[in-house]
């Protein structure tokens, strides 16, 4: 019994942290991409941290080895000149530089193997920060879209007040023409009182016209003239 309670309790947090999702994703992208700035932007202090570095190392290097040369040439001068000592004192300040020298250029070394792979890193999360500003831009014009269809979605669904509208004009629209449902009225009781009969005998030709028409006009005035 516990375990399934603690089953369903479970699936509920995980519905609810998804809606909460579901309802912030735009605010929760903005906020990853902040972080992913933010890592970005440390990650280039670094980078030129190690860029730094290594420059200063290089101009060490640099300067140890012009020493160095400096001083191996003094040294041939002193052993050409038999001073020994000088040239035994040359030659021990030499290999204490070359010493140096070889632990300077194998640090030079590591910093341009960290540099390089440091670069590609930062190089890789600039294009994929850049990827996901566009997917936010993206993102974000799909949500509005989706709470502008949500919002038309809830006025169209009150499909009650569409039928009602609809069917009201058809009512209207419909409706039997009073004028004419009386003229109607008036024709079946004239039928029915036989009142109509003259006219009716006057239509098929029999008799004189109960009712004076546009060409009777006519034809009186033409006579008269």
């Amino acid at each position: 019994m516990f375990g399934t309670l603690k089953t369903l309790f479970d699936g509920a947090n995980a519905r609810a942290e998804e809606n909460l999702r579901d309802r912030y994703c735009i605010e929760l992208i903005d906020q990853k991409i902040r972080e992913a700035t933010a890592s970005l932007k440390a990650a280039k202090y670094s980078l030129a941290s190690l860029i730094q570095r290594e420059r200063a190392e290089t101009r060490q290097v640099a300067a140890l080895e012009e020493r160095a040369a400096d001083l191996t040439g003094r040294a041939r001068e002193a052993l050409a000149a038999d001073r020994e000592d000088l040239a035994q004192e040359a030659a021990q300040a030499i290999a204490t530089m070359e010493n140096e020298l070889t632990l300077r250029r194998g640090t030079v070394q590591r910093l341009e193997t960290r540099i390089l792979q440091l670069r590609q890193s930062v190089e890789t999360a600039n294009r994929r920060l850049t990827d996901l500003k566009q997917g936010a831009i993206a993102a974000r014009a799909a949500k509005r879209e989706a709470d502008i269809q949500k919002r038309l979605g809830a006025h169209v669904a009150k499909e009650t007040a569409f039928e009602e509208a609809e069917a009201l004009i058809q009512r209207v629209l419909n409706r039997d023409d009073p004028f004419e449902q009386g003229q109607i009225l008036k024709e079946i009781d004239a039928g029915l009182d036989q009142t109509d009969m003259a006219d009716r005998m006057a239509d098929a030709g029999f008799g004189r016209a109960t009712k004076s028409t546009a060409a009777d006009v006519l034809s009186r005035l033409r006579t008269t003239d």
